[in-house]
């Protein structure tokens, strides 16, 4: 986990690109919830499953295409979507991206 308390950061820059991977960093780990910040090399990807809790996701840079119950959305930088709870949802970097996660467990 990164400790950042009472540190001002940028966070798009607490995780790297890795060629052929998928770079993750928790910025929060609670009972209640968490907040991670990934970076996937392109054409990495998640493929489906479902989460019990809503999370919510921005897109810092690059592009993303994340598909939810079968649909497919393309986000790019500054972008958001919530892949609702006990929905499947899979992703897939068109290009190198990096992505906060935030999900809250209530």
């Amino acid at each position: 986990m990164v400790n950042i308390l009472g540190q001002v950061e940028e966070l798009v820059k607490l995780a790297d690109y890795q060629e052929g991977s998928i770079v993750s960093k928790e910025i929060i780990k609670k009972d209640n919830g968490t907040v991670t910040l990934f970076a996937f090399d392109k054409g990495q990807g998640l493929s489906e499953h479902t989460a019990p809790f809503d999370a919510l996701v921005y897109i810092f840079d690059g592009k993303v295409e994340i598909s939810i119950a079968g649909k497919p959305f393309n986000l790019k930088a500054g972008e958001t979507i919530i892949m609702p709870a006990n929905k499947s949802h899979a992703l897939k970097a068109t290009q190198r991206f990096k992505m906060l996660l935030v999900m809250i467990r209530s």
